[in-house]
């Protein structure tokens, strides 16, 4: 009895067979939940701002004279003594040419404020006012990054467009478009749910990760390219399931593509920024780790099936799917559906005369019907034969039967 091969080895060979673009439903419920829930994250409980959008100060105490808990304090304490009833926005432990640092970035202080703060830390800490580093970042520079970044998301948005339409078509690119949007939307919404500080290097992320899942996508839709040209022209298989074979031949290359993405992100993200406290990190951890992680999801469960839908509206592919269901319901079709078709046998070359034999023919002797040596040929006698004579003719009259 044969073995049963598992899933694994299915998924790499692309026979696994998964409905993926038949219960677009459900993948588009699930998205839609899910978009409601980072809408209601960012509108809720908004973005954590850094100091480079929202402006504010920060302050840089070396590392050598405490802890990082010790020095939040401190600000924290310096600025209940000058009357300000802020508290400190964020504090991490960041390296420099100097060494390493404790920054606590607090809301925008008054020059004199700043003055005032910087001395109570050199006076907490047993330092000099100069070793203590205080900078002021207006709101003004991180606008200007936000219009930058978001002129770049349009121009890259049209710039994949016109790609995609040249490359496959209109259909294609609003797909695509579409999964680029909502991994950004749900990218955001974690964002806003886990609290991270917006930083110049989230925004960074945030680009980076477009090219990630535009390059998942691609991938699925070129399968899908391959698998449906000419294919109104066939009776034996629709559109959508056309689209679901390519899904789950590209499934695989998509989850290895993803897990080796991840993992030096991972490393960054729960390394750096977990265990050895490099705050700069978690940034641009964060926002690609679940970036590159969403970008799986919205190819493969949301692009395809969006791509099946507006198909699914050009009458020359409704005609057809009208075709192969009226086909398979006069079962003149048995071929199940959305898998990968069994490869024809291939012609065989028989023993020593070299004849080729026709496809699914049996070659070799069969038991029950090979012939002995000096037995006539079975198969119908000749029209007027008696007898079974080759000549067909009768015996001639007093000739002795040998």
């Amino acid at each position: 009895m044969a073995r049963r091969e598992g899933l694994a080895a299915r998924l790499y060979r692309g026979e696994a067979g998964l409905n993926i673009v038949g219960r677009r439903r459900m993948w588009f419920t699930v998205a839609g939940v899910l978009v409601l829930i980072a809408i209601l994250g960012m509108s809720i409980r908004g973005f954590h701002l850094g100091i480079e959008f929202s402006g504010g100060n920060s302050f840089q105490v070396p590392a050598s004279v405490g802890t990082l808990e010790q020095s939040e304090g401190a600000v924290n304490d310096a600025l209940a003594r000058i009357g300000d009833e802020d508290k400190v926005v964020s504090t991490q432990r960041i390296g420099g040419p100097g060494g390493n640092y404790y920054e606590s970035r607090t809301t925008e202080l008054t020059p004199a404020q700043s003055t005032a703060v910087q001395n109570e830390l050199a006076e907490k800490f047993g330092l000099k006012p100069d070793q203590i580093t205080a900078n002021r970042v207006s709101a003004a520079w991180g606008s200007q990054v936000t219009e930058r970044a978001l002129l770049g998301l349009v121009i890259f948005v049209a710039l994949v467009m016109v790609y995609l339409v040249v490359r496959f078509e209109w259909r294609m690119a609003v797909a695509a478009v579409s999964s680029l949007l909502l991994n950004l939307t749900l990218t955001a919404g974690v964002y806003a749910l886990v609290a991270f500080e917006v930083t110049p290097s989230t925004v960074i992320g945030f680009l980076t990760i477009l090219g990630f899942a535009l390059y998942d996508v691609v991938v699925v839709f070129d399968k899908i390219q391959e698998n449906t040209r000419g294919i109104t022209g066939s009776s034996t298989q629709t559109y959508p399931e056309a689209a679901n074979l390519a899904v789950n031949q590209t499934l695989m290359r998509s989850i290895n593509t993803s897990v080796v993405a991840l993992l030096p992100v991972g490393g960054l993200l729960f390394i750096g920024a977990g265990l050895l406290g490099a705050g700069t990190l978690k940034d641009l951890g964060l926002v690609l780790f679940v970036g590159q992680g969403l970008a799986v999801y919205s190819s493969l469960f949301f692009a395809t099936p969006v791509l099946a839908t507006l198909k699914g509206f050009e009458p020359k592919i409704q005609n057809h799917t009208k075709r192969v269901l009226a086909r398979r319901a006069s079962g003149r079709d048995a071929t199940p559906t959305g898998r990968r078709a069994s490869r024809p046998a291939e012609p065989a070359v028989t023993g020593e005369t070299g004849e080729v034999e026709p496809a699914g023919a049996v070659s070799g002797p069969v038991p029950s019907s090979t012939p002995k040596v000096g037995a006539r040929p079975a198969g119908k006698r000749p029209s007027g034969a008696r007898g079974g004579r080759p000549g067909g003719g009768n015996r001639p009259s007093g000739a002795k039967r040998r």
